[in-house]
């Protein structure tokens, strides 16, 4: 399980500093034991700083869970930063992002930091407190209690502000000091001389330990356990003994008292109880810390040694504890190996990868393949060969040119099987600058990440989580990846096109739109080069010449105006070089135009009026089809197709919406009688810039889709 140990020590995070300031801190020693007995648990642990980047820390470690996933947990060590109840601060964090956490709510915490409110429910509920009063500024009178008393702030712990007072005197001294320092009202109590004994507990309701009680032996100096005791700073060494040397029957008594306190205020998983016990051995409640310390010498920690759990043994109990309460169960079950159930078993296997998705996905975009560099092309393929190859899939040699075009086939093959499509190479201009990745708590950053990585990953852990549930060998499926995405697809169209003619039906991994959607239809695109050339003129030269330039600013003018949306056409110029003598006016111009289109009959019908305005003009012209991308049909087939991975969705309450895309993609290439649906990678945005970017939550959900979608094929 991933697991957040959340602190306060460096405490500067926050939008102002002001107010009544944390003065608890756990130290690094302390925060480290507990992370690597975490560790030696088998979870995966990060320790964070409870400030107001806490949330975004958080997503970044345990984004957003799937449907049925267990989510991390947090284990709560913050005492908080500053102002009230500052130990609700945190708790109330995790249950506003919902993260479950180990320790009391914000309720407990708050109820158990107000010693006058807990003692007051303690009354309610028959549970002995000493006898208390409440001063609420220097002028108070005089409380009705005897000599000694216990004064302390009203909403302090760790012994802050404690001291023994006997006589008025003392009394208004060490209450002016907590209006002062603390300012909050001082809390008076009668003193119990006795024994002070203290009760850890660990659970919840279902099933409470109670811990043997401890005993605090004091020594010389007062009878309480001060700030400086805790601190070693007292000169004296305040020692623990467990068991506390108390009858079996007071044990018990106090075992149960400290139980019903910590039910009375609502408290989760872990507690200690502080208590007194006078000469006729009467036990009292002084108060109940919600948050009880781990260090190395508390008297929590010792109790629990004696109840034989060590310290690793008490953290990770302290997870189970805590699992136990929102799971039902202090051991969930690990979908991947305990379900007979495929589809479970495929969800457990891709839900416990989350980090080795997002790392590979990382290293795949250190890999610099651009459509124009063949060595970081060949290099990029051969990678993904090997990859697909590890899987168990098998090169399909008379769909494989080894330069432009790869493909692999399962066991069962590819003829009637489903064929996935993806493409190595970064369809991004020379000149534009590289990316290097970078994670929010949202999404994932890098250089073709949205375009080509994301798909990449997402072939590649379909098909290991197939292969998981031994399924794969009995999948009839392929793998084609090409590499001259950003060239058109000029080299590997004859042979995408073949290979899909053997599928009975292909996915196409570009891209998802965000929301949901996939792809059902594109517009196709043709690419044209125009060349316009005339005489070499002067500047200001007159005369019946023209000047190219005048005449291709026109040209583009009347060409841009055949962009008709109701048409479903748009026609644009992306490109203008030019080509002049010394000291002279361009006498030659080239522009690539591109027409997106819906139909190869008004794609005709688009350059054939582009000839009529380019005709006429006394001027030489030259207009050469480049590319041709073909558009992508909406069918019935498609449709069909698109149902069965919305049904899917459904399961995992991933929704899936169909929509339409003026970009062209390879499927176009597909037979018309071939089911195809495009699309279908994880959501990304700003495709093809610097901020290109995938969904976090968008990878795993469209990979466990795809993995599910292989299964289903199986069924048919």
């Amino acid at each position: 399980m991933k697991i957040a140990v959340i602190y306060n020590r460096e405490s500067q995070k926050v939008i102002n500093l002001f107010g009544i300031a944390n003065r608890e801190k756990y130290g690094l020693v302390a925060i480290q034991r507990i992370v690597n007995a975490l560790k030696q648990g088998g979870h995966q642990v990060v320790a964070l700083e409870g400030d107001k980047d806490l949330i975004d820390k958080l997503e970044e470690f345990m984004p957003r869970v799937l449907k049925g996933e267990r989510p991390g947990m947090a284990f709560n060590l913050s005492y908080g930063i500053q102002g009230q109840a500052r130990y609700t601060h945190v708790p109330g964090i995790l249950e506003m992002v919902g993260l479950p956490y180990v320790g009391s709510g914000p309720l407990a915490h708050s109820l158990a930091l107000d010693k006058v409110v807990a003692k007051m429910i303690f009354v309610q509920h028959g549970i002995p407190t000493p006898q208390f009063a409440v001063l609420k500024n220097a002028g108070f009178d005089m409380p009705s209690l005897s000599y000694p008393m216990i004064v302390k702030p009203k909403n302090e712990s760790v012994s802050f502000g404690i001291k023994i007072v006997h006589n008025e005197k003392e009394l208004r001294e060490a209450a002016d000091v907590i209006f002062k320092e603390f300012g909050q009202h001082v809390l008076v109590e009668q003193y119990i001389d006795g024994k002070e004994i203290n009760v850890g507990l660990l659970g919840n309701s279902a099933h409470m330990e109670a811990f043997p009680p401890a005993e605090l032996e004091f020594g010389d100096g007062p009878k309480i356990y001060t700030l400086e005791d805790k601190k070693r700073q007292s000169n004296r060494t305040v020692e623990v003994v467990c068991p506390a040397r108390i009858d079996k029957e007071t044990a018990k008594r106090a075992q149960q008292i400290a139980m019903d306190a910590f039910e009375a205020l609502g408290c989760n998983d872990c507690a200690r109880i502080d208590m007194r016990m006078d000469k006729e051995g009467n036990l009292y409640v002084l108060e109940i810390n919600s948050l009880p310390s781990l260090g190395e010498h508390g008297t929590y920690v010792a109790a629990a040694d004696v109840a034989g759990l060590d310290f690793t043994a008490l953290v990770n109990r302290l997870v189970e504890v805590a699992a136990s309460r929102y799971f039902g169960t202090p051991h969930p079950p690990d979908l991947a190996k305990k379900t007979s159930d495929p589809k479970q078993a495929l969800f457990g296997y891709l839900s416990g990868r989350r980090d080795q998705l997002e790392q590979s996905i990382e290293a795949w975009t250190r890999i610099t393949s651009r459509s124009d560099d063949t060595v970081g092309i060949r290099a990029a393929s051969a990678k993904f060969g090997q990859i697909m190859h590890d899987v168990g899939l098998k090169t399909v040699k008379e769909l494989t040119d080894s330069r432009d075009v790869w493909t692999w086939e399962t066991q069962k093959g590819i003829d009637g099987g489903t064929l996935l499509i993806v493409h190595t190479d970064i369809p991004v201009t020379p000149s534009l600058g590289a990316e290097h990745f970078r994670r929010d708590p949202e999404w994932l950053y890098g250089e073709g990440i949205g375009t080509s990585r994301g798909p990449l990953i997402q072939v590649e852990y379909a098909l290991r989580a197939m292969k998981s549930v031994k399924k794969l060998r009995l999948l009839r499926a392929g793998v084609l990846c090409y590499a001259d995405e950003g060239n058109d697809c000029e080299q590997s169209a004859d042979m995408i096109a073949k290979a899909c003619e053997r599928a009975s039906n292909v996915i196409v991994l570009t891209p998802g739109n965000l929301g949901g959607k996939v792809i059902t239809k594109r517009r196709g695109q043709r690419k044209y080069q125009l060349t316009l050339e005339g005489k070499s003129l002067r500047l200001g030269q007159s005369g019946r010449d023209l000047e190219v330039m005048r005449v291709l600013y026109n040209k583009l003018n009347e060409i841009s105006s055949l962009t008709n949306k109701k048409a479903r056409v748009g026609v644009s110029a992306i490109d203008i070089r030019t080509e002049a003598y010394p000291f002279r006016l361009p006498h030659r111009a080239h522009t690539k135009i591109l027409v997106s289109y819906p139909n190869a009959a008004t794609a005709k019908k688009i350059e054939t009026e582009m000839r009529s305005i380019l005709a006429n003009e006394g001027i030489q012209w030259d207009l050469v089809l480049v590319s041709d991308r073909p558009p992508f049909i909406e069918r019935k087939e498609n449709k069909a197709l698109f149902n069965r991975f919305a049904e899917i969705g459904k399961e995992w309450d991933v929704h899936i919406e169909a929509e339409a895309s003026l970009w062209p993609s390879v499927a176009g290439l597909v037979p018309a009688e071939t089911p195809v649906l495009c699309g279908v990678g994880p959501e990304a945005r700003d495709l093809y810039t610097t901020r290109e970017a995938v969904s976090r939550m968008s990878l795993i959900q469209r990979t466990l889709l795809l993995s599910e979608f292989l299964l289903h094929t199986m069924e048919m």
